[in-house]
């Protein structure tokens, strides 16, 4: 027994040397042990973005062919922190987060501590190229570790980014109508009873299991193109490779038991549905569509009712928005959110400063448009 803790130790002390600094995302599938400490830090994660499976998708499809590393860094059990990031080609081509850009989803890494986060801000801040984050959460450690690392390495800014819309969930949310005024009452209600007049209104969450989950997607996916998104090109399907990110990632999340997919039907038609994630007591939704033939009747907003008083049942703490805030959800749901924000640094080299130095030229080119027009 004392062997095999004495081989583990000595396994995650040879891993953390050998993985302080940065590995390409390919090196995975050969290497099972950094893929168990990738894992084993998802027990620290704030975010369902933060994930393996996330990554895994991305890598398959919309960032396939680009260039991904893992930038490490020691801890108390060998890996204490662990970043992936994607870049362009190009000499001044930056590190960018995955998948902040393709999904427009906040991102962050993984910490055991804050001095596992100090550890990788050293690592991002020594090697040469800029870093550009977008949608970091506010409380990340790796903000205040990246404002300490980088003094007298180069020029560092953070600033506000699109923040997250979220609902705190307690018993009050058991029954969701009563956590609104009178007119946002009589509004349900108006919408529940011509949504009857249809027809036969039913509701379904789903957990499905791998065998079920392609056609239960698939008909999720049908519901977003009978809706404004395919003509505004932002339905998954619109897209080859984004319908394939989210079918991967939404598997994978359906083969560990967080996927949840929920439908309101009318006479068995599905009129609305939702995509979301079940993480960390947290409900995180990130797709929602519905078929406009039954637009009179809002299923979008009869869903989502339901599916917070079921969140809140299931004992919850937050109902989380994904993506960014829009005026209907802060005009009917929640004025609450998670501050994000948007870092950038330039180190002292020739990649950190030939690429500060062609953004600034990018803004002055933009300013002087704005002015001639």
């Amino acid at each position: 027994m004392q062997a095999q803790a004495a081989g583990s130790a000595q396994e995650q002390q040879a891993l953390a040397g050998a993985f302080s600094g940065s590995a390409p995302y390919a090196r995975i599938p050969a290497d099972p042990a950094l893929l168990r400490a990738w894992q084993r830090l998802e027990r620290t994660a704030s975010l369902p973005t933060q994930t393996h499976a996330f990554v895994a998708a991305l890598a398959v499809t919309l960032l396939a062919g680009s260039s991904i590393e893992i930038f490490t860094a020691p801890g108390l059990e060998g890996i204490g922190a662990l970043l992936p990031l994607c870049r362009a080609p190009g000499s001044f081509a930056p590190w960018r987060m995955v998948g902040a850009r393709e999904v427009f989803e906040p991102i962050d890494g993984l910490y055991e501590d804050a001095t596992a986060a100090r550890a990788l801000a050293a690592r991002l801040t020594g090697q040469p190229r800029p870093l550009w984050f977008e949608r970091v959460p506010a409380e990340s450690p790796l903000l205040p570790a990246m404002r300490d690392a980088m003094k007298g390495k180069g020029l560092l800014s953070i600033r506000p980014a699109v923040p997250c819309p979220t609902i705190t969930l307690d018993e009050s949310w058991h029954e969701p109508e009563s956590r609104f005024n009178s007119g946002r009452r009589s509004d349900f209600r108006r919408a529940a009873r011509k949504a009857e007049q249809m027809g036969k209104v039913s509701y379904q969450i789903f957990a499905p299991g791998p065998e079920s989950f392609d056609a239960l997607f698939n008909e999720a996916l049908a519901v977003e193109l009978c809706s404004w998104k395919k003509e505004a090109g932002t339905a998954i399907a619109s897209e080859r490779a984004k319908e394939d990110f989210f079918r991967t990632y939404f598997r994978a999340a359906c083969a560990s038991g967080e996927f949840r997919l929920s439908f309101l039907r009318i006479d068995g038609r599905a009129a609305a549905m939702q995509m979301a994630v079940v993480r960390g007591g947290r409900y995180w939704l990130f797709k929602i569509g519905f078929d406009e033939a039954f637009c009179k009747c809002s299923p979008g907003t009869l869903l989502m009712l339901h599916t917070l008083g079921w969140a809140a049942r299931e004992g919850l703490f937050s109902y989380e928005l994904m993506g960014g805030v829009e005026p209907w959800i802060a005009e009917f749901w929640t004025r609450d959110q998670r501050e994000t924000v948007q870092l950038r640094a330039y180190p002292y080299s020739i990649a950190g400063m030939g690429a500060l130095a062609a953004e600034a030229s990018r803004w002055l080119a933009r300013r002087a448009l704005r002015v001639l027009r």
